[in-house]
This record gives structure tokens, C-alpha cells and sequence, in this order.
């Protein structure tokens, strides 16, 4: 049976289907949608595609996103240099901005540590990050904190308990974000982990 795809339209559905979160009929959709669309959109999302590609790195120091070698973050010399938020990936950078409440360095992991996926220390930006923690030590300003923000996912849990381990002889403390119930969430919805976390990090009124 002949294909009812041109050449083009399949490979773009296949692009699209290579994407996280996209399956087929979401790829399908977003590729007819392109079809409808006015030339000038279509072009600009090609140009905003190649523009990623050709002008935004990874920071040196923290690997958070950036278009110079170092992020805005690590180039503002306002933030406190003395405490330092390890998350997984660049979004959690956003996340946590957004907040305006914490007004540290970052350092961005890229990943989790999941044995089952292949994924161990050497394939994340620990190593870097350990060597930021000595290089502070060694000149004499050594972290005050280090904050684990990693996701309170089993890979998570075990990336924070690692890098705990790691840091805990060459910074002031190591500390881990609160885990508990999420505004505006019922008590009866909630799973038996996150009640159990939210009773141990219960707080004084």
C-alpha cells in the first residue's frame, strides 16, 4: 500500500514524534498545524529553532543556559556568593527564580542519578560541582550552604543522599528543599509519602 505522506510532512511528523511528551497524534497535529499556518510563522519558529542551536550555551561554571561563557546569574556579582541551589535541570533555575526568594549561585546537574538507566555520577556535572565546593574551600571561602533541590523522585532522593555524603566535610551545611502538601491540596488525595514528609517538617505557627 502506498503511503499517503509526502516525503516533507513525514519526516517532520517524525521530528516532532522525537520530541519529550510528544506521541504520534500529537506530532501529526503540530505538523498539519504548521501546514495551515501562515508562512511567516512557520519561518519563525525554523529561525527560533536554529537560533537556540547556534547562540545559546551551557554557563562554564554552573551549566545553567546562557549566551555568554558565563550565565547572568554567575556574572552578577549582587547574589550571595556563599550559598549555592544544585538542581537537575535549567528549568528548575526558572522555577525557582520566579520565587524571588532565594538569591544564591546554582548549579545545574543535567539528570538524576538512575542506575536502572545507565545514568551514574560520571554522566551528570557532579564532578564539577565537587570541584567548585574544594576550589571555595580551599580559598578560604568555603560554601555556608548548599541547598539540595533535586526532585523528590526515588533518582532524586538518591542524587541528593550522594552529593550529601560528598559535600558535607567541605561546606557549612548541606540542606534539602521541604517536601509536604501543595497549596490548595486535600489531605485525602494526598499519598502516604508525601503525609509522611509533610508531618517530619512540620513547623512551629
Amino acid at each position: 500500500m502506498a503511503t499517503l505522506l509526502i516525503e516533507p510532512v513525514a519526516r517532520l511528523i517524525e521530528s516532532f514524534g522525537r520530541l519529550p511528551g510528544i506521541g504520534p497524534k500529537t506530532a501529526q497535529r503540530l505538523t498539519y498545524h504548521l501546514l495551515r499556518a501562515p508562512d511567516a510563522e512557520a519561518r519563525a519558529l525554523a529561525a527560533a529553532l536554529i537560533d537556540v542551536r547556534d547562540k545559546v550555551v551551557f554557563c562554564g561554571r554552573c551549566f545553567n543556559i546562557s549566551d555568554q561563557e558565563l550565565c547572568a546569574i554567575c556574572r552578577d556579582g549582587g547574589r550571595d556568593q556563599r550559598r549555592l541551589c544544585v538542581v537537575e535541570e535549567p528549568l528548575d533555575v526558572l522555577a525557582l527564580e520566579r520565587t524571588a526568594e532565594f538569591k544564591g549561585l546554582y548549579h545545574v546537574l543535567h539528570g538524576a542519578i538512575s542506575p536502572i538507566d545507565g545514568i551514574g555520577p560520571e554522566r551528570l556535572h557532579i564532578r564539577e560541582l565537587l570541584d567548585r565546593a574544594d576550589e571555595a574551600a580551599r580559598d578560604g571561602t568555603p560554601f555556608e550552604e548548599v541547598i539540595l533541590a533535586t526532585n523528590p523522585t526515588l533518582e532524586g532522593e538518591a542524587t541528593a543522599m550522594y552529593l550529601a555524603e560528598r559535600l558535607e566535610s567541605v561546606v557549612g551545611s548541606v540542606t534539602r528543599i521541604a517536601r509536604g502538601l501543595p497549596v490548595g491540596g486535600d489531605l485525602e488525595y494526598a499519598d502516604e509519602v508525601t503525609l509522611i514528609r509533610a508531618l517530619q517538617g512540620r513547623r512551629a505557627v
